[in-house]
Formats: C-alpha cells, sequence, structure tokens
C-alpha cells in the first residue's frame, strides 16, 4: 500500500464531512503535522517485519474473519512463501469497522461509513470457509464447520471475537455479534422506547436515533423533575471499555448543542469502583465529568430492565467481612460480596452488555471458566495448553486488551511467535499489553489514553496524553479507519 494511496483514502473521508473540515485544510495538517505523518508511514510500510520465514511449512487455520483474524491472515500470506492458510467467517460484513459505531451513535458518521465487505478483503490466495465453527477439538487438530464440514490444521489462531451477552440481562433477549446481522431477539427491546446499544450496527444507528428523540422530548419537557439519561458499564471485561464513557459525552454535546442540556440528567452506572482503570486517566475523566454536570455511581451492575415502564434494576454491591467455621470447627473471616437492588427511572438508556467468547471457542478446552476467553500466555499469545494454538484480538484472555489498537499490536506478535514455532524455535516475541482508547469527550476533542500492563500512560507522541485535544479528533475521525482498512487489513500497519 503507497502513501499516496493511505492519503487518497484519508481525504475521501474529509469529503464526507465538509462541514468539519475541507479537503484544503486537511492536507494543510496532514503536510504539517508529525503526528499525521507518522500515522500515515505506520501503516504505508512495505514488506513485514515478520522474521525470516519462507522455509516453515503447514496448515494454518484461522476462526473468525474479522480485523484481527483477517490481518493476521494477510501478514501470514506477505510472510510464509506458498503458505496454507484458511479463514473460517460466516458474517459477510466482518470487517466492518468496529470503533466507529461510536460515532455513528453520536451522529457524525452514517451506518455504511463503517460497513465494509469480508469478500474485498480476503488476501489473494487465502481459502475462505463462509461458515460457523461449531465445535472445536484440540486434541486432534481439527474444527468442525456448521456441525458437518470437518477442518484439520497445524496451526490454529482464534480470533473470533466476543459475542454481546444481552440475554444475561432479565428483560432482554439475544447474544450477538457487534455486526449483530442476527438481532431480532435484542431489537424486542433494545432500539426502542428509549432503550439502546451501540455495541451493534443496527444500536448505533438507532441510538443516534434515541438521541434526538431525548432532545425532541427534552425541548418540549415543562416540568420540574429532570429527564433522567443512564448510562451502563458491565460486570464482565468489555470490548471498546471506553466506548459507555463516550457516549454520555456525546450525548452531552448534542444536549448542549440544542440548548437543553438543563432538562436532562445524565447518569453514569458502572460495575466497577473507579470510572478509568488507569490512574492518570481516571484523574482526568473524573474532572471531565464534574465539569458537564455529570452523575455517577460507582458498584452498580445492570441486571434487569422493564422496558415497557421504563425501569431499570441494578445489584448495588460491597464486599462484606462474615465470619463462619472451617470444617475443623475454627472461626474464619472471609470477605464476601452481597448486593441489593436499586431501581432507576429513564427517558433514554444506552447499555453497554456483558460480553464472553462464542460459545464454540469458550466452552472447548481452549477457553476458561470466566467468559470464556481462550487462555493464553499474556506475552506470547500461544495458549497454554496446546503449542499450536494461538489467540488474537477480543477473545484473547488477557488481562487487557479489547480495543482494536490492541489487535494491531497482537497479530504481529501472533505471527512472528507462530512461525517461530513452526521453524522449530521458541516464541520470543512479547505483548506488553498495548491499548488504545481515543476517548472522545465532545464533538471536536479526544483524550488519546494510552497505555499497557504497567497501568501507566505509554503515549505515543510528546503531547500531554490526560488533555483533550483537537488534534487527536482529527487523528480519530479521519486517519484511524483508513490506517486500519488499508494498513492493518492489509498485514502492514
Amino acid at each position: 500500500m503507497k502513501k499516496n494511496k493511505i492519503l487518497e483514502e484519508i481525504l475521501k473521508e474529509v469529503d464526507k464531512h465538509p462541514e468539519i473540515m475541507s479537503r484544503r485544510e486537511a492536507l494543510k495538517y496532514l503536510t504539517m503535522s508529525p503526528l499525521a505523518a507518522s500515522v500515515i508511514a505506520s501503516a504505508s510500510v512495505g514488506t513485514s517485519t515478520a522474521a525470516a520465514s519462507s522455509d516453515v511449512k503447514g496448515k494454518i487455520v484461522i476462526i473468525g474473519g474479522g480485523l484481527a483474524g483477517m490481518s493476521t491472515a494477510a501478514r501470514l500470506n506477505n510472510t510464509i512463501s506458498n503458505a496454507d492458510i484458511t479463514v473460517i467467517e460466516p458474517d459477510p460484513m466482518s470487517v466492518s469497522y468496529q470503533p466507529g459505531q461510536t460515532l455513528v451513535a453520536g451522529g457524525i458518521w452514517k451506518l455504511d461509513d463503517i460497513q465494509y465487505k469480508r469478500d474485498d478483503f480476503v488476501p489473494s490466495g487465502v481459502k475462505l470457509i463462509k461458515g460457523s465453527v461449531t465445535s472445536v477439538d484440540p486434541d486432534n487438530n481439527k474444527v468442525i464447520v456448521d456441525g458437518k464440514e470437518e477442518v484439520t490444521y497445524d496451526q490454529l489462531i482464534v480470533a473470533a471475537g466476543a459475542n454481546l451477552n444481552y440475554k444475561a440481562i432479565k428483560g432482554i433477549e439475544g447474544e450477538i455479534t457487534s455486526a449483530g446481522a442476527d438481532n431480532a431477539a435484542t431489537k424486542q427491546t433494545v432500539t426502542k422506547n428509549g432503550l439502546h446499544s451501540l455495541y451493534f450496527q443496527d444500536g448505533a444507528k438507532a441510538t443516534w436515533e434515541g438521541i434526538q428523540e431525548l432532545i425532541t422530548k427534552a425541548k418540549a419537557h415543562t416540568g420540574a423533575e429532570k429527564l433522567q439519561a443512564i448510562f451502563t458499564h458491565p460486570n464482565t471485561p468489555l470490548k471498546c471499555g471506553g466506548a459507555p464513557m463516550k457516549i454520555i459525552y456525546l450525548t452531552h454535546a448534542r444536549l448542549v448543542e440544542a440548548g437543553v442540556r438543563d432538562k436532562v440528567e445524565l447518569t453514569f452506572n458502572t460495575d466497577g469502583g473507579v470510572l478509568f482503570g488507569i490512574p492518570e486517566y481516571n484523574d482526568a475523566v473524573v474532572k471531565q465529568f464534574e465539569a458537564r454536570g455529570f452523575k455517577w455511581n460507582f458498584k452498580h451492575n445492570l441486571t434487569e430492565v422493564d422496558a415497557a415502564n421504563k425501569v431499570a434494576t441494578f445489584d448495588k454491591w460491597k464486599m462484606e467481612k462474615q465470619e463462619s467455621e472451617d470444617e475443623m470447627g475454627e472461626k474464619v473471616i472471609t470477605e464476601v460480596k452481597v448486593a441489593e437492588p436499586v431501581q432507576f427511572k429513564y427517558d433514554f438508556m444506552h447499555i453497554a452488555p456483558p460480553m464472553k467468547a462464542p460459545d464454540a471457542v469458550g466452552t472447548s478446552k481452549l477457553g476458561s471458566a470466566a467468559g470464556g476467553w481462550i487462555t493464553v500466555n499474556k506475552e506470547t499469545l500461544q495458549s497454554s495448553f496446546y503449542p499450536n494454538v494461538w489467540a488474537v484480538g477480543d477473545n484473547a484472555g488477557v488481562p487487557m486488551g479489547k480495543t482494536g489498537g490492541s489487535a494491531r499490536k497482537q497479530y504481529k506478535i501472533v505471527v512472528d511467535n507462530m512461525i517461530s514455532v513452526m521453524g522449530g524455535k521458541e516464541p520470543t516475541a512479547k505483548y506488553d499489553g498495548y491499548t488504545v482508547c481515543p476517548l472522545i469527550t465532545g464533538i471536536g476533542t479526544v483524550m488519546m489514553a494510552e497505555f499497557n500492563w504497567t497501568k501507566k500512560p505509554t503515549p505515543s507522541f510528546p503531547l500531554d496524553p490526560t488533555k483533550e485535544r483537537w488534534i487527536m479528533w482529527l487523528l480519530k475521525v479521519y486517519l484511524l479507519k483508513p490506517m486500519t482498512m488499508y494498513g492493518m487489513l492489509s498485514g502492514r500497519a
């Protein structure tokens, strides 16, 4: 991918939104900004950096053809001579740009701005099976597709993503993917009557419609009590963990824009005990919440929704010390989690659903007990139980890393380590837990939160990463999608 092609794709994005920036202004920015230059360069590398590997042989199967799986296939294809690679993926829109769903939900982009077809991004020479893996047998090096077709492998990469487990919340049905093509059960409640979720494509579009409905309702509202907008964060690992906060910021911005912010109370209910897990970013977010007049409640996990009456029930929990006797009759003190149900009425509510690995991989011998995430060495991303199995992307059982930026680091590690193992060597490449959250704090501002397992900011650019910046907005809106779709998916960024 030549640099001029990346620039061409960036300028196409600019042309879609001339109200934000003209092509001339964008060219000036792209020419003068070291930040932009570094991003374009990272997406324009001409050759793979993986170890020399033309002599390795073996049948490679990849479960999942989303951003992580298809990028891994492309990088392997770039690196191995006469590679034998098969990707198994049922969704024709599997490579759609998931990070853009927040921008759709905030009315910045349209749905077709983020929709890309799987078949347009299958690397040349890579085989594609258009089906679903229904079981995995790592003891015999095979997977079953659609309950009938047996596919064997020498090396297996699991890139099956994370499922949105809406049915874990009483009153909502369905377990779907982020594209959410089969979402009829979930849409019986979510996407209507003030109940929304941007985590699947139709849900993102409906969330923007819901925000507009809230604005209309606020304009007509004359009561003394404010309308209530609730935003949730679940008790499971979460892909794009910043999205529940991004949408409260964007809702706030749209209410301010419409002149009705004073008529709506915005409340963020999170199962966690902090707003952001990295102390420096948490301090910044608390100040941002305070400045915008948000309310928030810690240790509140959504358990039930009464969609007809617009009432949400949360487990408000805490840890308590309790005394008991062990089997020898000795008194012991243990901490136990205790919860009480609390209810919130809402006019608008955004749900970030509980998440889990797809059952086909999560309940196999590769999965973990909690959530089914694939059990791997967190640095090499090699299975803890099967040396010829690897995980990349949202389904990988690592302490952090369910973002597109994490997958962009992980897939290179997996490729390098798998090639080493195929060549009879030890895996030596190490993933450091890099995660990036371009935290949209308003229309025109982003705090670029980058960090790793040190739980300290690890900024890529010489700027204070805790500050909200227009330049980071430009990066988020114009550069990251072309870098992903034409850099990462080519196996080079």
